[in-house]
């Protein structure tokens, strides 16, 4: 018997219903405040570990010592994530939220004492305790950064005031967590409720967990997520290599406009019901894949070059916009790969406790990437050109498999797929 091809429909529960039949909703429980708070605890840690990382070695003047502590913060990440979902089966979403922004505060103290003191055993037990409790868990640390270090076109540090006002708005984390309301309290407009709740046992989570790693629809995308995320490293070592304090935090500032600009595109784009879901999905593959092999190759010339040149460009060298271009391009291609991968993780999930256990997976997976991205990195030929090499490489050796996932409809939904993507909710009706 034939199978009928999915088809598209609404999603009426993503829209807010006539006014005639809207439900009474407290403005400090409703879905728009629980947002904002989310956004909030987003900025005030991963969004500023962000802008940290984003100047280059952590703001410090040579990549080796942080980026060894980023690989011990991802190594913790893979175990952390993989019990994520344990955690917020005891504690909660709130609760877990809250674990997850203690470890930020932490991680850029040990960035400052190493600054500005040059305490380098600060650092590492700074980038476990972020490990541990980011794993469950950028303008605006952009413009700090640019703002402080607008006048160092010399090679070195960044001013340690930037940390102390890091730490600041790290510390408010945990606090801010707090103000949110748990699932079963939250009020919406259409009246339903709210239900995201892990019944199963632990041990019940952790084997679910780890049969999903193990299925090929999750196996087909590992090196998919590698070549997405072995990136990060790979051009912040670069920008704090080659390229001056100030020309860092020019960096550090546009690589939140990029991505965020970047990211909203392909968030449009992959929203437009007006075009099949699964022409959307393929041409966001073939278009992120093309950008990114364009910009290894960018980025293999200009590196080899540089290991013989050793150059410091600053706003003012000649080239340097040929040089500081691909850092951005590659930001923009980390961020559209990062979010793509999560529209394939949302399609992959048949109901909210697989959209944790797979949340958890790609965390993890892509934790265990960075922390052998890190950790290469911090060793000097592959900070200098090694890396990129490798990147380069992985990006070519995970078409094959990320495509044939994209062949089996896994992105697009296959009629045994239900589950909506953006405003779109895939079905077989």
């Amino acid at each position: 018997m034939a199978t009928q091809a999915p088809t598209l429909r609404l999603n009426e529960s993503e829209f807010a219903p006539p006014k005639d039949q809207q439900h009474p909703v407290r403005w400090y429980r409703s879905t728009f405040y629980n947002m904002t708070i989310l956004g909030l605890c987003n900025l005030a840690a991963p969004g500023i570990w962000g802008a940290m990382n984003s100047l280059g070695a952590g703001g410090a003047a040579k990549p080796n010592l942080i980026n060894a502590a980023n690989s011990l913060t991802f190594c913790l990440m893979v175990v952390s994530c993989y019990f994520s979902s344990v955690l917020v089966h005891y504690i909660g979403i709130k609760g877990a939220l809250v674990f997850g922004t203690l470890g930020f505060a932490p991680y850029a103290a040990g960035l400052y004492a190493n600054n500005r003191y040059g305490n380098e055993w600060a650092v590492l037990p700074g980038a476990a305790l972020c490990g541990i409790s980011a794993g469950v868990f950028l303008i605006l640390g952009g413009a700090i950064n640019l703002g402080l270090n607008a006048n160092r076109n010399e090679a070195g540090k960044v001013s340690y005031t930037v940390f102390l006002i890091f730490i600041a708005i790290q510390a408010t984390g945990p606090f801010l967590g707090l103000l949110l309301n748990s699932p079963s309290k939250v009020e919406r407009l259409d009246g339903k409720k709210v239900d995201f709740i892990i019944k199963d046992g632990p041990w019940k989570e952790i084997g679910a967990t780890t049969k999903l790693f193990f299925s090929k629809r999750f196996l087909l995308i590992v090196l998919f997520i590698g070549q997405a995320v072995f990136a990060e490293a790979v051009f912040f070592t670069c920008l704090s290599l080659w390229f001056s304090v100030r020309a860092r935090a020019l960096g550090s500032f546009l690589s939140g406009i990029v991505a965020i600009i970047s990211g909203n595109l392909l968030g449009h784009w992959l929203d437009y019901t007006t075009i099949s879901l699964k022409t959307r999905a393929r041409s966001a593959f073939i278009t992120i894949i093309t950008l990114q092999g364009a910009w290894w190759i960018w980025a293999t010339v200009l590196v080899t070059r540089f290991r013989v040149s050793r150059p410091t460009y600053d706003w003012e060298t000649p080239s340097f916009g040929a040089a500081f271009a691909v850092f951005l391009f590659l930001t923009i291609g980390f961020q559209l790969n990062y979010l793509f991968l999560y529209f394939i993780i949302h399609n992959l999930s048949k109901d909210d406790a697989e959209v944790v256990r797979y949340t958890a997976l790609l965390r993890g997976t892509e934790s265990a990437w960075q922390a052998l991205s890190y950790g290469l990195g911090s060793l000097t030929t592959f900070a200098e050109v090694g890396s990129i090499y490798i990147n380069f490489g992985l990006w070519g050796i995970s078409i094959f498999p990320a495509g044939a996932q994209e062949e089996e409809a896994v992105v697009v939904g296959t009629p045994s797929l239900k589950g909506s993507v953006g405003n779109v909710k895939v079905s077989t009706d």
